[in-house]
């Protein structure tokens, strides 16, 4: 998976935006401003990656299933993985991880704001 596929699915979900509220070296998409996925900015060193929420047990599973998925860097570990897309992880895999990330945070969500989400 490239980048402006990653991008494009990221944006793709209902209420979702690209905010930069870190710095210009970390891309933040959030749904009711809210973080659901975080994504270096091109440019920056190393593989692409991808930092997602996560149900911990889910994590876990994850982290031993693919070895491109670790504990979320500079994330609260037990709830964040950040997933380093080399090509070891099926792209459908990853776009799952991407719906579950989405759909947690807008469980989390006050019902005005779901309801608000919907009505998009």
């Amino acid at each position: 998976m490239d980048r402006q596929t990653l991008t494009d699915y990221l944006l793709s979900m209902k209420g979702a935006t690209e905010e930069i509220p870190f710095g210009p070296e970390t891309l933040v998409y959030k749904v009711s401003g809210k973080m659901f996925a975080l994504v270096p900015a091109e440019g920056e060193p190393g593989p692409l990656t991808i930092n997602l929420k996560c149900e911990p047990g889910q994590a876990l599973f994850l982290r031993d299933l693919y070895p491109a998925v670790r504990p979320g860097y500079y994330m609260n570990k037990t709830h964040w993985n950040t997933v380093t897309i080399d090509g070891s992880i099926p792209d459908s895999e990853i776009l799952g991880m991407v719906d579950d990330s989405y759909d947690l945070v807008v469980k989390g969500l006050t019902r005005a704001a779901r309801e608000a989400l919907e009505r998009l």
